[in-house]
């Protein structure tokens, strides 16, 4: 049977079922949306957060010290474990050595990325964005077994030190308590200096993005309005650029909570929590302690974002 058409109308080809639901969703915008979100949304909660709720689960079970059975009744004597005197020197020191990293590698970044977002020309910062993003394309190991060797005492830092006749220096640094030890490679200093050379791309990429996003408008207006490139720094550009630092940070801060691979590799025999719960869910068995040490970062980075976002930081993003 063929199509009756009227004057002057034009026939409409005939639409693919694509087309027919693509019409479909136009028509119903809010069940395209939901569409859309629907496989991101459920990686989400069924993976991301079902994962996280099951470990917090086995955070309230404990571990029968006789026969090494985990007992699968809710209670707190698991999280008890975790305020003895050595549990919470772990603690300290791994939220002091993240601390400890993202200040440095806020001081380094954000001069880096000042240079890059605001004077660079354009060939240098291409370069400058390549080296930056260069030790990520990297193993993470080759990286961390590489600083093994710089830090070494047959590396090559101790041999600069030995080539301009400041070995004693050296020695002097490394037998500080608290940061030094036997040899760069088995001391907190060591360990630091790793820390932050791993992570430091994460922190230069938001400042970057941050300054980037400075409108060069309100520099102008400022250094027509008479004001100093001092203080339209202080008052313009800081602010604005402030909450790339805290993104930055927030990356930095986590990551070096969480590793265990640098502790065990660079560090001394002192345990950090990623080290605490590779062991105790690994050799020990204590699957209880270690998911209860896992909550100890997450609460450690909700109150550090909680209060990231009442200082206002989040408020440009």
């Amino acid at each position: 049977m063929s199509a009756v058409t009227f004057e002057g109308q034009i026939p409409q080809p005939p639409q693919s079922p694509l087309r027919r639901v693509s019409a479909w969703f136009f028509r119903h915008p809010t069940l395209a949306l939901l569409a859309l979100l629907a496989v991101p949304m459920a990686w989400m909660v069924v993976v991301y957060l079902g994962s996280l709720s099951a470990l917090l689960a086995q955070s309230f079970f404990r571990l029968d010290g006789f026969t090494g059975r985990i007992i699968r009744e809710f209670g707190l004597s698991t999280y008890e474990q975790l305020f003895t005197a050595a549990n919470i020197d772990i603690v300290v020191r791994t939220t002091v050595m993240a601390a400890a990293v993202t200040v440095a590698g806020a001081l380094i970044a954000f001069p880096l990325a000042y240079y890059t977002a605001r004077f660079a020309p354009p060939r240098l910062k291409t370069f400058l964005y390549l080296a930056v993003l260069l030790p990520l394309w990297s193993s993470y190991l080759v990286r961390v077994y590489t600083w093994k060797i710089i830090l070494a005492q047959e590396g090559i830092i101790t041999w600069v030190f030995e080539a301009l006749g400041l070995r004693g220096v050296l020695d002097g640094i490394l037998a500080i308590p608290g940061i030094g030890g036997s040899s760069l490679s088995f001391s907190y200093l060591g360990m630091f200096l790793v820390f932050v050379y791993i992570w430091l791309p994460y922190m230069v990429l938001p400042i970057m993005t941050a300054l980037e996003r400075v409108p060069n408008s309100l520099v102008e207006a400022s250094s027509d309005l008479g004001a100093r490139p001092r203080y339209t720094f202080r008052r313009i550009i800081l602010p604005l650029a402030f909450p790339g630092v805290v993104a930055g940070s927030i990356f930095t801060f986590s990551l070096t909570l969480g590793d265990y691979i640098i502790p065990q590799v660079i560090g001394n025999s002192s345990f950090f929590i990623g080290q605490v719960v590779y062991a105790q869910q690994g050799t020990a068995g204590n699957i209880p302690l270690a998911a209860a040490f896992t909550v100890v970062p997450v609460v450690i980075m909700l109150s550090y974002l909680l209060l990231a976002r009442r200082l206002g930081a989040f408020d440009a993003l």
